[in-house]
């Protein structure tokens, strides 16, 4: 047996806050104890979290393109992202492959071969050092599809499955004017050629719809969700698709009607640390402000997701319930709420030390399983310039569970 004792912290339970020690034996938390201890490593006052957890990310293709016409091997990309991912405080994720009839483009880009990426995703992640998963975004517009989801209910590493309807016109791609001059531009074409293009793959998609067939085979395996959902309409559809998530709605509406059904409702970071979607689409702090957001996934940039967190807090939020957001909630999710996601008795002990500034937050240390993954090598001072006070250490924690 390995113990462990991390001493001196602030740390983040559930639906409180105990100022002093914990303690993991092998992978797991065995103890939470309201005072410092003297042999513990010491923590330095650092605010002590459970690993953050991403349900959707686009990162890979940043490191896998870092220009159009520059492709980097997928294990060094790989490799880069883990890093990167335990830096900003991220201890599981899971990256976005494409699952349509489109495998012509470099894998890994938009219209890459997304099936190809996941099987090589999958036999690369044990090498990694975060805990890594596969998000199947998929295309609801093809058949057939039974070969292919045969062949992703063999991957170890699925975490989930979301309908990603991209047909123009509709959803995120409402703008189908701006759409043909991007796929104008992009293919070296004229306008009308695109909209020809473009017609013709309207014509085609819209004779095909493929969630039942998925929903027949995978659900109750994988989580389901639905992407971009921007009317009352699409909701239904994806929660008689077998949905249990409303990921990133485009309107209100949807994300009202998503918690209506009991669906739960995912916003990205960088929407809310922005202060709204770059894309004109729904604001996650006007899907706040009405209590519709569970879950922040880092969509593409992983800074976000610390930082949003405690922004919240400086905008009100207590730290456990802006934590949550970022941990219980997608664990839930994903159906491994009873494992990890929280600091509590029995759950895995995957954590993240870190000091805040105004607006951001210092990743110091971080453990996987009980073991560190990530350290920054240098101790913190327990406060810093600009930090706000419902950010610094409260005065009368109380214990977990009492």
């Amino acid at each position: 047996m390995i113990e462990t004792i991390l001493t001196n912290a602030r740390i983040v339970c559930p639906d409180c806050e105990v100022n002093g020690t914990l303690v993991i034996e092998d992978e797991c938390i065995v103890d939470i104890l309201p005072h410092n201890l003297p042999d513990g490593i010491d923590l330095h006052g650092a605010i002590l979290i459970p690993g953050i957890i991403d349900i959707h990310t686009d990162y890979l293709e940043r490191e896998i393109s870092p220009r159009p016409s520059a492709k980097i091997p997928l294990e060094l990309a790989l490799h880069v992202m883990d890093l990167r991912a335990l830096s900003c405080g991220l201890t599981t994720v899971s990256t976005a492959a494409r699952i349509s009839e489109e495998r012509v483009g470099e894998m890994g880009s938009w219209r890459g071969d997304g099936l190809a990426l996941a099987k090589q995703f999958d036999e690369l992640i044990p090498q990694m050092r975060a805990r890594h998963r596969i998000h199947l975004r998929w295309s609801p517009n093809f058949e057939p599809v039974d070969d292919i989801l045969d062949q992703l209910l063999q991957l170890k590493s699925v975490a989930n499955l979301v309908f990603n309807d991209d047909m123009p016109g509709q959803r995120q791609f409402r703008d189908i004017e701006a759409m043909l001059k991007q796929h104008s531009t992009r293919q070296g074409i004229s306008i009308e050629a695109a909209r020809q293009r473009m017609q013709e793959r309207i014509e085609k998609a819209g004779k095909v719809n493929n969630r039942m067939a998925v929903k027949a085979r995978v659900a109750g395996r994988i989580p389901l969700g639905s992407h971009d959902d921007t009317t009352v309409e699409h909701v239904i559809e994806a929660f008689e698709s077998g949905a249990t998530l409303s990921e990133m709605p485009c309107s209100i509406e949807a994300a009202r009607k998503a918690k209506e059904l009991g669906m739960m409702v995912c916003m990205g970071a960088p929407n809310y640390y922005r202060g709204g979607s770059h894309c004109g689409n729904l604001s996650c702090h006007d899907a706040m402000a009405e209590n519709l957001v569970d879950i922040i996934c880092s969509d593409y940039h992983f800074p976000s997701m610390l930082a949003c967190a405690i922004r919240m807090v400086e905008e009100g939020m207590t730290l456990p319930a802006a934590i949550n957001l970022f941990t219980l909630n997608p664990a839930t999710h994903l159906g491994f709420g009873d494992t990890t996601g929280s600091i509590e008795l029995g759950k895995q002990a995957d954590l993240v030390a870190f000091h805040p500034h105004k607006g951001y937050g210092d990743v110091a240390r971080v453990w996987v399983g009980g073991q560190e993954r990530y350290s920054a090598l240098k101790n913190r001072p327990s406060s810093h310039p600009g930090m706000k006070e419902s950010l610094q250490p409260e005065e009368d924690a109380v214990p977990a569970g009492q």
